[in-house]
């Protein structure tokens, strides 16, 4: 595949930000080939991902953004971000003991389907060990207590650095992390939970909404802040529920939405796809 660059955008809503970005770009004689733009007029702000051909581009790679900083981004007091097809991101994946969100972000990664790199799995368990041996991967074991969890981020985050991570998956990882933690990895941190938050809370949330007879259920993929569960929402996904149900089907059917909600969370974060605004995400087609 043809290297490309991957430009995104937002802005003060104003006239002529496609056509001054499309023709930065031709000028240079760079070819788009994808485009996807949005205007949120309550906010009176426009969001933009426009991707290109490099070949034949005449801006040296290094150059590109001091050029963009310059012509574009200066003038239309842009928030932007600039990266190139050819930079495969780092993902770190931290566990706890469910299996199953970590079984499908491995099959879809040794199957190529996921375009990253993974140099480790951290886990506060070792139930997980024998998976990452299975897909040779390296597996820290960091077991966390309330004593110890300060100096256990410390080393997350030394192997993080030393690793060179780009962003950590939260597959079922049943830890909270700290605000400095957050802080470090700001809009790169991924998680996923359950959709019965907050109404059905605790150790057994599928329980709980078996009793109350809930009709549909789901999983919400989203950037972790420092306020639990609530950071901006990637991706969302639902199953109906019905009285044949039992806790255990119930169980089931939340274990595969949750996979299918975080993997396509990774995926729409590692095409360069979102882009956080406050505490919304515009995730372009």
């Amino acid at each position: 595949m043809r290297e490309t660059a991957i430009l995104r955008i937002h802005c003060p809503d104003q006239r002529g930000i496609v056509a001054k970005v499309t023709d930065f770009i031709h000028r240079y004689n760079g070819n788009v080939v994808y485009l996807d733009q949005h205007t949120d007029y309550s906010e009176d702000r426009f969001f933009m991902r426009v991707e290109w051909d490099l070949e034949g581009f005449e801006i040296p790679t290094e150059q590109i953004k001091d050029v963009i900083q310059e012509k574009l981004a200066w003038p239309m007091e842009m928030v932007w971000s600039l990266k190139f097809s050819h930079q495969v991101p780092r993902m770190a994946i931290f566990v706890s003991r469910s299996s199953h969100c970590l079984y499908d972000l491995l099959a879809r990664y040794s199957a190529g389907e996921l375009n990253v790199e993974i140099p480790l799995i951290i886990s506060n368990h070792k139930d997980l060990e024998k998976v990452a041996k299975q897909f040779g991967l390296p597996y820290y074991y960091l077991p966390v207590t309330k004593d110890t969890k300060e100096e256990v981020e410390k080393e997350q985050i030394r192997l993080l650095e030393e690793n060179k991570v780009d962003f950590i998956v939260l597959a079922r990882y049943m830890q909270i992390l700290s605000s400095e933690f957050n802080e470090l990895y700001p809009n790169r941190i991924i998680n996923i939970h359950h959709s019965f938050l907050p109404a059905f809370a605790g150790a057994k949330p599928y329980h709980a909404a078996h009793s109350r007879g809930v009709k549909i259920i789901g999983a919400t993929g989203h950037y972790v802040t420092s306020d639990l569960d609530a950071g901006p929402i990637i991706e969302q996904d639902v199953t109906r529920i019905t009285h044949h149900d039992t806790v255990q089907t119930l169980v089931q059917k939340g274990k595969d939405i949750e996979k299918i909600v975080l993997s396509k969370a990774v995926q729409a974060h590692v095409d360069r796809k979102t882009l956080v605004y406050k505490n919304k995400t515009i995730i372009f087609a």
